[in-house]
């Protein structure tokens, strides 16, 4: 029997949440290769007490398809976007080569700045074994708790026993990455990523805001990517769901998602899709009236 979760339906204006209305939900996310094969997505039975499915990642022609298959349900398209990916097989110079000049240059110079501001070289730190990874949990925490992923998004690297032992047990099946950049021995910058088969998944990332001007996140994700390729050991890097300029920087391919919410028909939750319904439009309204 699948397992039906408390679950945030947040009514939200660009990162912030204004309020939320919780369900209970039975999550399904497609993995990238998932949503690559092509292979219809198939839904857990639903327990008795749940109020329905929240569906990532789930491919555009397949939404059809699945509203179908769940005609006693509501459905609302929560959001939809490119789901992008860097392919790891080829030379990193090669993967270079995909960007425009100009953008090679950048990415250049701030890996140059970076390293002449932390004298001379970058202090780029790679961890894969339980131990590491314990030891890259315990510096990345630390950075953690400054990035305005924590603080504004709540979305900094969990410290729970659980998530611990989860990767250490990752670690231990190599399943599992974490990098951090320094600067004179202190973080500046990490990125924990958790693997599926061949495909290493961005999962979270982090700076230190005094350094921002500088471009950590940029200069640790090129050292990522440069290593990953140089290793051999991934075939993908998945940037999961949700989209952005550096997603969209530093992809090589891309399918368009979207996430799905299939309620039962009860009143209270047509009344809930409908409120969601309406407060999405409204707000995307107001951002082709801006643009």
């Amino acid at each position: 029997m699948s397992t039906a979760m408390p679950q945030p339906l947040r009514f939200r204006v660009g990162a912030r949440t204004m309020f939320s209305v919780r369900r209970n939900l039975v999550r399904v996310g497609l993995s990238l290769d998932e949503a690559l094969s092509g292979d219809r997505a198939a839904l857990p039975g639903l327990p008795p007490f749940a109020d329905g499915y929240l569906i990532t990642s789930l491919p555009e022609e397949q939404i059809d398809t699945i509203v179908a298959d769940n005609s006693d349900c509501i459905a609302l398209v929560r959001q939809r976007y490119a789901r992008r990916y860097a392919d790891l097989s080829g030379s990193f110079d090669d993967y270079l080569a995909g960007f425009s000049s100009k953008s090679r240059s950048t990415l250049r110079r701030k890996g140059r700045k970076f390293a002449k501001l932390t004298g001379g070289e970058l202090d780029f730190r790679a961890y894969a074994t339980p131990d590491e990874i314990t030891e890259f949990h315990a510096l990345a925490r630390q950075l953690s708790e400054k990035t305005y992923q924590e603080k504004l998004l709540d979305y900094g690297l969990p410290d729970d026993v659980d998530f611990v032992r989860d990767m250490q047990r990752a670690a231990a099946a190599d399943q599992v990455r974490g990098w951090l950049l320094f600067a004179d021995n202190t973080p500046i910058s990490y990125l924990y990523a958790p693997a599926d088969g061949d495909t290493v998944v961005y999962a979270y990332l982090g700076y230190d805001p005094d350094w921002s001007s500088h471009s950590p996140g940029t200069v640790l994700l090129v050292e990522v990517l440069k290593q990953l390729m140089e290793n051999g050991r991934f075939r993908r890097f998945d940037f999961t769901e949700g989209d952005g300029a550096q997603k969209q920087r530093f992809a090589t391919g891309n399918l368009d998602c979207a996430d799905v919410l299939l309620l039962r028909a009860t009143l209270s939750n047509r009344l809930l899709v409908k409120a969601l319904a309406g407060f999405d439009a409204t707000i995307e309204l107001v951002k082709r009236l801006r643009g």
